[in-house]
């Protein structure tokens, strides 16, 4: 059984033109020429057919609003009518813009209460904030009180509009500090600071890390630099690595496939392929659409 913690359907909506992000492409560009770069209704059948091969129990699939420093947004109306229309499969995050303040708070209230999203997607980078901005504090907050995990994006990025300082680890620490409350996933794993998510994650029990949008193989090879994410990630972290293809950067079938040659044990794998993002994201205390 698996969970995607991270996927985009192959539908205008959500495959919208990002200049910001322009240098992705140059980086991802031989991972990404292995996908279709097809949209509509025939390559979403694919998309579809691709989790019910791999008996998909769970893809999460996340909304950004970044209007205020990009003019861009994958709204949450689009997040959740995709969810509602392909069923309990697909779990939507929301995304609202903090430099909206009070209005983003009531975003994040709507895209839950009314609309079924179930947590949080939160891209400092892309907001040209910190993770522990203050700004970012009422939204932590507001999860807190509904009661909803945040996806934290942790690491560098590749945008060349923007800072890659915005993803330290070191800064995810005061949050959590902050809010021992807050159930995070840091995704990507943090490149390069992969050591220094592993000791944030270390001290906080309600941090998980996700092997987002990166090969898998890429642990094993020497000197990649995430190495010590499998040392840790198969022993005193073995509860908080969870699995996200970043579909369409990374196909996911091979992915998955990467992950079963990892020297892990059969209990760790399937942790890491389901059971951590299960406990996580909460799914045996939420029913269908609930």
């Amino acid at each position: 059984m698996l969970i995607d913690f991270s996927s985009r359907p192959p539908l205008e909506q959500f495959r919208k033109a990002a200049p910001h992000l322009r240098n992705y492409r140059r980086v991802y560009q031989s991972s990404e020429a292995l996908v279709s770069n097809e949209v509509g209704e025939a390559a979403l059948a694919d998309y579809l057919r691709t989790y019910d091969r791999l008996d998909a129990r769970a893809v999460v699939i996340k909304a950004r609003d970044l209007e205020t420093t990009f003019g861009f947004r994958i709204s949450n109306e689009d997040v959740a009518a995709f969810c509602r229309e392909h069923g309990p499969r697909y779990i939507g995050f929301a995304g609202v813009d903090p430099h909206k303040g009070m209005q983003a708070l009531r975003d994040l209230e709507h895209a839950v209460r009314e609309l079924g999203l179930r947590g949080l997607n939160v891209q400092g980078f892309e907001h040209k904030l910190h993770i522990n901005d203050k700004q970012m504090y009422p939204l932590y907050a507001k999860c807190v009180e509904l009661d909803i995990p945040v996806n934290i994006h942790v690491g560098m990025n590749f945008s060349t509009h923007t800072s890659m300082s915005y993803g330290r680890p070191e800064n995810l620490d005061e949050v959590m500090q902050h809010f021992p409350e807050l159930r995070v996933c840091a995704s990507p794993p943090g490149w390069p600071w992969i050591n220094e998510l592993i000791a944030v994650a270390w001290r906080h029990p309600n941090l998980w890390i996700g092997l987002v949008a990166v090969r898998p193989k890429l642990l094993v090879k020497p000197d990649s630099g995430y190495g010590p994410l499998l040392q840790y990630g198969s022993t005193l972290l073995k509860h908080r690595v969870l699995f996200g293809s970043g579909f369409p950067m990374m196909p996911v079938e091979r992915s998955v496939d990467e992950i079963a040659t990892l020297p892990l044990d059969d209990a760790v794998r399937e942790r890491w392929l389901h059971g951590n993002a299960a406990e996580f994201l909460r799914l045996d205390a939420v029913a269908p659409n609930g």
